[in-house]
């Protein structure tokens, strides 16, 4: 798996994120961000683009090296960037030194995505907000039917998405209040395409 994980799926996972469809939720969570901001799973930088002038830095935490140097070499605005290799689980950022958390696409494949909310909420200062973009779980019994018994061959071959994680649940039980959210559907299969997008703030 050493060659497929580190060869073929960083390229699948850029691939997929060039999808055109994802360029309208892009832009609405990255025009929310501001001041010092941390990307969660910058992958190979698709959001870079979208970064405007109320940002003053992005820091940029990927921990697959492939992708990490994908991104450094994505078109990006003025804004300052900073790449670090590191896990979302054990972010290495002081407490309180985040002005907005960016997540796209991201919490489906953190493996303990409970802690690296935690770790996200650590490092928001007072009165800063998660933006956040995902898929996940959905409300029909008969497509979470479908997720459930997709899942565990789609985590193998995905890099770690899972189709079926509560995004609103995730949020809440690591200490973060929903202050706004979005849910439907995106073009494509319905067991991966329910969308979550929204902001949240530590509680």
């Amino acid at each position: 798996m050493g060659f497929y994980n580190d060869v073929i799926l960083p390229r699948l996972c850029d691939l997929a994120m060039r999808n055109k469809d994802l360029a309208p939720y892009r832009e609405r969570a990255i025009r929310a961000a501001q001041g010092r901001v941390l990307e969660i799973g910058i992958g190979s930088g698709r959001n870079l683009p979208f970064y405007g002038a109320m940002v003053k830095q992005v820091v940029g935490l990927e921990p697959a090296p492939k992708l990490l140097e994908m991104a450094r070499h994505a078109p990006h605005p003025d804004t300052p960037v900073e790449f670090v290799e590191a896990s979302a689980e054990a972010i290495p950022i002081e407490d309180r030194s985040i002005d907005t958390v960016v997540t796209t696409w991201t919490m489906c494949s953190i493996p303990d995505v409970d802690r690296a909310m935690m770790e996200a909420r650590r490092v928001l200062k007072p009165g800063g907000k998660l933006v956040f973009v995902e898929h996940g779980r959905a409300p029909e019994p008969r497509v979470r039917w479908w997720q459930d018994r997709l899942t565990p061959a789609w985590v193998r071959i995905s890099g770690g998405c899972h189709l079926n994680r509560d995004i609103a649940d995730i949020l809440t039980r690591s200490g973060f209040r929903i202050d706004e959210m979005r849910t439907g559907y995106m073009n494509g299969l319905k067991p991966m395409t329910f969308m979550y997008e929204g902001q949240a703030s530590p509680r």
